[in-house]
């Protein structure tokens, strides 16, 4: 047992209102009375380039562990699962607007941290909490029950929801997704809400709250900034193969968008990707010359790719791109768009959701993006 870690937890609490992240107090009387240590024992940090196990042991575990970051909890070569922000944690429960009573699927157990919390407000029999890894579902259970909170635990594809103890007046996602599954949608009750974040690809997307309406979920997504690991399915997915980048055959011409790197701007990219082919792969080449970054590349699976100079020459800078997608020229559309449109920040963006297709929307439902 660690002593003294309800200081630790109330000064948590006291950051978290200081940053505007927690206003409710039930929602602070559950980071008080939930031990996060106990859920984290062991986590990864990244420190020069290698990933260094952080536990017990380590002067920083403790300080960690109550401070408002995400922990990495699991590795697979990269890192597969965490425990989020406590801040981003509570943000989320507290745009779930739940009410005494309220039954609520989480989607991503991870470390069972979420689930408590939930516990803890609503009692175990509201809670229920799948996750794809058999082995976080088992960890989380035992720490849950050590605690005294037994909500049900299942190992389940997230994808599916969880229909055997449906409906459910809230479910929330603590993963990434490209669409909203409609087995969420089915079990949600008349009027309740989904908050997952919806991702079309890396940094293009945010956290959405929909609403249930007959035949369809609505709604838009949440001010501010989340950013979840995707969700993981059974097994293992082969990487998309991306195309060469012939400078031979590409294209050349010359673009007075300066902007160097478009992803920094995430609704803007978000509204990029409603019309970029699937499979967005971005960053900086390598400079042949010195070893370091070069032009900026986008590609998609389909073969479409370009690279864009970082140098700018007499007000524009050189494109080269190639393939059936001149995927740089949506950039520079959408960019046009974004500017006419007054630069629309997250709460303007909205998605409906039926169960055949889906779409996003600017300011209104009918104002489709996609």
């Amino acid at each position: 047992m660690v002593d003294r870690w309800q200081e630790r937890a109330e000064r948590l609490v006291r950051l978290l209102v200081e940053k505007g992240k927690v206003s409710s107090a039930a929602w602070q009387a559950a980071v008080r009375a939930i031990p996060r240590h106990e859920f984290v024992p062991v986590f990864h940090e990244r420190r020069g380039g290698a990933w260094e196990v952080v536990d017990e042991t380590h002067e920083r575990w403790l300080e960690l562990v109550y401070s408002n970051t995400a922990l990495v909890t699991l590795l697979d070569e990269v890192p597969i699962s965490s425990s989020s922000e406590p801040g981003l944690m509570t943000r989320m429960l507290e745009a779930l607007d739940v009410r005494d009573g309220d039954r609520v699927l989480e989607i991503g157990t991870g470390t069972g941290y979420n689930a408590a919390l939930l516990a803890h407000r609503l009692g175990d029999a509201n809670v229920f909490s799948v996750d794809v890894e058999s082995g976080l579902v088992e960890a989380a259970g035992r720490r849950l029950a050590a605690l005294g909170y037994n909500p049900v635990l299942a190992e389940h594809d997230g994808t599916d929801g969880l229909p055997e103890h449906a409906p459910y007046d809230r479910i929330i996602a603590t993963c990434a997704v490209s669409e909203v599954p409609w087995a969420w949608v089915e079990q949600i009750r008349e009027g309740g809400l989904i908050l997952a974040d919806v991702k079309l690809g890396l940094f293009a997307g945010n956290l959405a709250l929909l609403r249930r309406a007959g035949d369809r979920a609505e709604g838009r997504f949440v001010p501010g900034w989340a950013d979840f690991m995707d969700l993981r399915h059974p097994g293992k997915t082969e990487p998309a193969k991306h195309p060469e980048r012939d400078h031979a055959r590409a294209r050349v011409r010359t673009t007075e968008l300066l902007t160097e790197r478009p992803w920094e701007q995430t609704p803007l990219w978000f509204l990029a990707h409603t019309r970029f082919p699937p499979g967005l792969r971005f960053g900086y080449a390598m400079d042949a010359a010195t070893g370091g970054p070069g032009a900026v590349f986008l590609s998609t699976v389909d073969g479409s790719w370009c690279e864009i100079s970082t140098t700018v020459d007499g007000g524009v800078r050189e494109v080269r791109e190639a393939g059936p997608v001149a995927l740089w020229r949506i950039v520079e559309e959408v960019t046009d768009l974004w500017h006419a449109k007054g630069n629309p920040d997250w709460e303007r963006f909205g998605l409906t959701v039926t169960e055949h297709s889906w779409w996003a929307w600017l300011d209104a439902p009918e104002n489709k993006l996609l």
